[in-house]
C-alpha cells in the first residue's frame, strides 16, 4: 500500500479509503469484519463511515459494526485513521417532533459526536466530517463547537463532504480569523471519470486551502466498473441508476468506448477508474465500498496500476472534464 499526507496535516493515510456504507444494509456483520481485517492486512488504514449509515430504522448500525470490530482488539483501533460524519437526522422518529437531531448546530454536533463515540466504541474520532452544508448555522457557531470537542480530545481533525468551493473558502477563512482550529483538512466529494464537475471549483479550492480530496462514488454507481462487459460475459444486466443511465444511447456509447479502450490496453474498467483518480492533482485517495472480499482485492490492484499518457489522453477524449472555472463557463 502507498501512503500520503491528508491535505496539509501531518497525518499519513492510505491511497485507498475503505468505505463502509454497505456494512449492515448489504454486507452482514461477519463479512464486514472480514473485509475490514483484509483491508488492514493490505495496509489500508483510512476507514470512512457516517452516523446515518445503516439507514432508516437501522441508522447507526454501520458504526456499531465497526465498533464491534474494534472491540476484538489486536490494535485495530490504533492502526486505523477513523473518519465519520455528522449532519443527517438521527432522531428516533419524526424529525418534526425532534427538530434538533440533525444538521450542524452546536447542540447537534455535541450530541452526535457522543453518540458516534458510543457506537464506535472508541474515545476519539480522527477526522470528524460535516456530511453536507448547513445554510442556517454560522461557521462561528460550528467552529466554537469543534474547538470544545478538540479540547476534550473527542476529535482530532475536521473535514467536509459535498461542500461547494465557496463554502470551503468561507469555512477556512472564518476558522483562520477565530484562531484555534486549523479549519477543514479534507473534502469528500463526488468525483470520477464520468462526473468531473468538482474540477471547476471544489478541487481548486481544496488545493488552495490545503485540503485532501477524497472522491466518493469512484465507479459512478457501477457504470465505470465494466457494466457492459458483465452483460456480455455473464448475462448480468445493469439495474437501478446504472440501468437508467444506460437507457440513454449517448451514455451507453460513451461507456462502450471506455470499455473498448481499456480492453485494448488489457485493463479492467473498475481498476482503471480508481487508478485514474490516483493520478489527479489534489486527490488523497478514492473511497472504495466493497460488498465482498473479491471487490476489495480488485480495488487494491488499482494502487499498483501505471496509466500511460496515451491511455490518459484517450480517457480525456471519452470523458472530457469541464476544466477549472471561470474558463469552464467564460473566456
Amino acid at each position: 500500500m502507498k501512503y500520503t499526507q491528508l491535505g496539509r496535516t501531518g497525518l499519513k493515510v492510505s491511497r485507498l479509503v475503505l468505505g463502509t456504507m454497505n456494512f449492515g444494509p448489504q454486507t452482514d456483520e461477519a463479512d464486514s469484519h472480514a473485509i475490514m481485517d483484509a483491508a488492514l492486512d493490505a495496509g489500508i488504514n483510512f476507514f470512512d463511515t457516517a452516523n446515518v449509515y445503516g439507514w432508516g430504522e437501522n441508522k447507526g448500525r454501520t458504526e456499531k459494526i465497526i465498533g464491534n470490530w474494534f472491540a476484538q482488539g489486536g490494535d485495530r483501533r490504533d492502526k486505523v485513521v477513523l473518519a465519520t460524519k455528522v449532519y443527517g437526522n438521527m432522531a428516533p422518529d419524526d424529525s418534526s417532533v425532534w427538530p434538533n437531531h440533525d444538521k450542524l448546530s452546536a447542540l447537534n454536533i455535541r450530541r452526535a459526536v457522543d453518540a458516534s463515540l458510543k457506537r464506535l466504541r472508541t474515545d476519539y474520532i480522527d477526522v470528524y466530517q460535516f456530511h453536507h452544508i448547513d445554510r442556517r448555522t454560522p461557521f462561528e457557531e460550528i467552529w466554537q463547537a469543534v474547538d470544545v470537542l478538540i479540547q476534550q480530545g473527542k476529535i482530532l481533525y475536521v473535514g467536509s463532504s459535498n461542500f461547494p468551493g465557496y463554502k470551503i473558502a468561507q469555512a477556512n477563512e472564518i476558522a483562520a480569523r477565530r484562531g484555534g482550529t486549523i479549519g477543514l483538512v479534507s473534502e469528500q466529494c463526488l468525483y470520477n471519470l464520468a462526473e468531473r464537475r468538482a474540477e471547476m471549483e471544489v478541487i481548486p479550492a481544496a488545493q488552495d486551502y490545503g485540503l485532501g480530496v477524497i472522491p466518493w462514488s469512484p465507479l459512478h454507481g457501477g457504470l465505470l466498473g465494466g457494466v457492459l462487459k458483465k452483460e456480455v460475459e455473464g448475462g448480468r444486466r445493469a439495474s437501478g441508476r446504472s440501468a437508467d443511465a444506460l437507457a440513454n444511447t449517448s451514455v451507453r456509447s460513451q461507456i462502450q468506448a471506455y470499455e473498448d479502450l481499456l480492453d485494448k490496453h488489457g485493463l479492467e474498467p473498475g481498476e482503471a477508474a480508481l487508478a485514474w483518480l490516483l493520478t489527479r492533482p489534489g486527490v488523497t485517495g478514492p473511497i472504495v465500498g466493497p460488498r465482498t472480499a473479491g471487490q476489495l482485492e480488485s480495488a487494491l490492484r488499482a494502487v499498483e496500476l501505471e496509466l500511460g499518457e496515451e491511455l490518459l489522453d484517450g480517457l480525456d477524449e471519452i470523458f472530457p472534464g469541464p476544466g477549472p472555472s471561470p474558463e469552464a463557463f467564460a473566456w
